[in-house]
């Protein structure tokens, strides 16, 4: 079983910073893409990053520039360094993994808040 635990939300002003972590166990995490969605009130979950089991990286418009998605593999963990935030990037942050064992695998998600 596929376990994910997000890290690093919280409360911070428009133009800071935060860096969430996404722990993973139950899978060779080595080989699998890893993402980041998020979900707004009364908006769709959007994909905000993707790494590859490469190290390959994308990013949603909304966030190129300002967002960085990294992994380590000893550690099983994914990160985003998320910067020169704006109130609009207020959501619920999701952790996933790529499908494995006919199933798609989600954190339990974390809110970050961008406000004054």
């Amino acid at each position: 079983q596929v376990r994910l635990v997000e890290s690093g939300g919280g409360l911070v002003q428009p133009g800071g910073s935060l860096r969430l972590s996404c722990a993973s166990s139950g899978s060779n995490f080595r080989l699998f893409a890893m993402s980041w969605y998020r979900q707004a009130p009364g908006k769709q979950r959007e994909l905000v990053a993707t790494i590859t089991s490469g190290g390959s990286t994308d990013y949603g418009d909304s966030v190129k520039g300002r967002f960085t998605i990294s992994r380590n593999n000893i550690w099983n963990k994914v990160y985003l360094q998320m910067d020169s935030l704006k109130p609009e990037d207020t959501a619920i942050y999701y952790c996933h993994h790529e499908r494995t064992r006919g199933r798609d695998y989600w954190g339990q998600g974390i809110q970050v808040t961008v406000s004054s």
